[in-house]
């Protein structure tokens, strides 16, 4: 191991008996040194077994003796060209990681912090002129107002899909509650569904787990997705949300009665500043949502899907791993329409 640490070499042939050390032994302390380097067994005590543990401790390939020259020189040359990609797969990897870093530093400095200073001196300015504006000119305030909240919320969301971490979304994980997870998120829609006269309604089927993660990472991945619930349907739809539990899962879906996604749109609708259609009130996205979405669902070992069909509506489908040996009977709430009251 002297010599390996010395001079780290691109491949380390090791025999997995050798005097005084076990070669499964060396063979993780390389890969502990440094996963790039190749290591390729060569014995003459090869089994099934001895292939397979080698393999699990992190060896490229299995040699066993007699080899031939050319037998030698061929899984060589395989092990040097996968080091390659690895090696190259890193670059790229570190590359983008600066690349996602440096255009969040432009964004958040050249774009968000001048907008945000504009919106403090927009509401001093109201406010030293209340008493003397005309009801248009009010109107005209409120405009502005709302169109730099719009343009900072989608600052927002770009810098937060450029800077998804999911190692650290991963260190804040503990028990959550679905129905918690549900309650705050509609709670955030309300307004905007009340605004459109969308009725959401919320079903739990007892019992219900409790599921590992990162409370608001999850809530605005609901948010997401029943925000868009609400954008796409007609004025008076409904959305309806369910949670159930489905063996080691648990099951949150969100169904609208609105326009549908087309069956050409649908394989690309999780893809980063992927916008469809505008809704029926001309809304249209970031495109960044559903990409927040699939990235936050997958970060806690779920999965999201959809079904749709133009003119009837859509239905999304997040699971979410159950926490083992923990039910969580929530009350009996059957189907529940949401409101402004809650």
């Amino acid at each position: 191991m002297k010599i390996v640490r010395e001079s780290l070499p691109d491949v380390v042939f090791v025999d997995l008996k050798m005097p005084g050390v076990s070669g499964f032994e060396v063979i993780e302390k390389i890969n502990l040194l440094d996963p790039t380097i190749v290591t390729i067994v060569i014995t003459g005590y090869a089994t099934v077994n001895s292939a397979v543990e080698a393999m699990k401790k992190g060896a490229y390939d299995f040699l066993p003796k007699p080899f031939t020259p050319e037998e030698l020189r061929l899984i060589t040359q395989r092990g040097l060209e996968k080091r390659r990609l690895v090696q190259e797969t890193i670059a790229l990897r570190r590359e983008k990681e600066m690349l996602r870093e440096h255009f969040a530093a432009i964004v958040s400095h050249e774009l968000k912090s001048p907008l945000g200073a504009i919106q403090q001196n927009l509401f001093g300015l109201e406010a030293e002129l209340s008493s003397k504006l005309t009801e248009s000119q009010k109107t005209l305030f409120e405009r502005m107002k709302c169109r730099i909240a719009d343009l900072l919320k989608l600052i927002h969301t770009w810098l937060r899909v450029i800077l998804v971490d999911i190692k650290k979304i991963k260190e804040s994980f503990a028990p959550v509650t679905v129905t918690t997870l549900i309650s705050k998120a509609v709670e955030s829609i309300q307004p905007h569904a009340t605004r459109k006269e969308v009725e959401i309604l919320i079903s739990y089927e007892e019992p219900l787990g409790l599921v590992d993660g990162d409370e608001g990472t999850l809530v605005a991945a609901l948010v997401n997705i029943v925000s868009n619930a609400v954008k796409y349907s007609r004025l008076g739809g409904k959305v309806l949300i369910k949670a159930k539990q489905e063996e080691n899962s648990i099951l949150i879906s969100v169904t609208d009665t609105g326009v549908g996604i087309s069956e050409e749109d649908l394989p690309y609708i999780f893809g980063d500043f992927y916008a469809g259609k505008p809704g029926p009130a001309a809304e249209r996205g970031s495109g960044l949502g559903l990409a927040i979405t699939r990235r936050i669902v997958e970060a806690h070992n779920g999965s999201i899907s959809v079904e749709s069909e133009v003119g009837r509506g859509s239905a999304f489908a997040i699971r979410l791993p159950a926490l083992k040996s923990s039910v969580h009977n929530q009350p009996s709430l059957g189907a529940e329409t949401y409101s402004d009251s809650h």
